[in-house]
């Protein structure tokens, strides 16, 4: 069998051995692209099997077949093979013409060690409780509200801490990787100059906050969120850490008071919630600034971006667990222009999130 394409395509076409293979060129009909996307749980369920036999931690550099695999991941022959050559169609390992397999740029990213590591968000937007929620996607639209109280009994949140532990804790490490890799990003665009003091405002455990006063030695820094979240803050922000002398970590909601004043205040992923909770926050950060402050908002956004095909998904989900949304560029300029806030430019940080540069009046 030849080497697979990493572009997910689907025309058969001829090999040596006479083997339909996947073509780097077709464009499915209609027809079979909608049936490709309706058997789209099967394509979820392959990555969330792949990643928690811990395939890709299991191929190293020299390919290695079906059977090799199986003996480390603890795993039959045949079913893996089986699972494997569904993965090779869309570019999550290939195949070689001897039947082994090889890495990916996008297998890499299921091992654990990868510096960009995907390994617990594709596990988190595949946990056992998202299974039956989508299915009630048509509940929710015509509702307009979240399904998770009728169909659990309870709140998303409840629900995760208090029967869900294992799902909590992959919710915890998928926040905390994706905080890790856009830290390094925001820290890079942000501009400093003049800045002596900033806060991370729901800022989880600080990364965003620790790079930026990594790279500006001169910026003292707050931290504020939930106490059990800031409990966990980053190791270089808590006592003994080496930022701790220039870090006040302040355990609060930012829904009901921000007791502080600095020179920039970033608010980053948590304006998802109802808009009432939005709105809350952003007049707290109003109240609490004084004029000429700087806001920087960074959230994902659902307008024709690199990442809608993500975000609109992640909306969805949204929906479906809290009754939060993502929003448009329009929406969160609104948001933000009713609390008080004057917004200025908009920067893209990386391919998924943008920055709103705002100043309080």
């Amino acid at each position: 069998m030849t080497t697979v394409s990493p572009t997910p395509d689907t025309t058969p076409v001829a090999t040596a051995l006479g083997t339909p293979q996947v073509s780097a060129t077709h464009n499915p009909p209609p027809s079979m692209r909608l049936r490709e996307l309706a058997f789209g749980a099967a394509v979820a369920g392959a990555v969330r099997a792949a990643a928690r036999l811990g395939v890709a931690d299991a191929l190293g550099e020299t390919p290695a077949s079906a059977a090799e695999l199986a003996l480390v991941v603890d795993a039959e022959p045949v079913p893996l093979r089986r699972l494997m050559r569904a993965l090779c169609c869309y570019g999550i390992f290939s195949e070689t013409a001897d039947g082994t397999f090889t890495h990916t740029e996008m297998s890499r990213l299921l091992r654990e060690d990868d510096p960009n590591s995907l390994r617990y968000i594709s596990l988190w937007c595949t946990e056992p409780w998202t299974w039956e929620v989508w299915p009630r996607l048509d509940d929710a639209v015509r509702s307009g509200t979240t399904v998770f109280p009728e169909t659990f009994g309870k709140g998303f949140f409840e629900y995760l801490h208090q029967d869900a532990g294992e799902s909590a804790q992959v919710f915890n490490r998928a926040m905390t990787t994706s905080s890790m890799q856009s830290a390094e990003d925001v820290a890079d665009l942000l501009d400093l100059t003049g800045v002596t003091s900033v806060a991370d405002i729901g800022g989880g455990q600080g990364h965003v906050l620790a790079s930026l006063l990594e790279k500006h030695p001169s910026v003292h820094g707050t931290l504020l969120d939930l106490p059990g979240v800031v409990a966990r803050a980053d190791a270089r922000l808590r006592d003994g850490g080496k930022l701790a002398d220039r870090v006040r970590i302040v355990p609060g909601d930012c829904r009901e008071d921000i007791p502080f004043e600095v020179d920039l205040y970033i608010i980053k992923n948590i304006l998802e919630w109802d808009d009432e909770s939005t709105r809350r926050t952003l007049r707290n950060v109003v109240a609490a600034a004084r004029p000429g402050a700087r806001v920087v908002i960074i959230e994902n956004l659902v307008d024709d971006t690199p990442s809608m095909r993500f975000t609109t998904a992640m909306d969805l989900l949204l929906l479906l667990n809290v009754g939060g949304a993502k929003h448009t560029r329009e929406s969160l300029v609104g948001r933000m222009s009713d609390a008080g806030l004057r917004v200025g430019e908009v920067h893209p940080v990386n391919a998924y999130l943008h920055a709103f540069e705002c100043t309080v009046p």
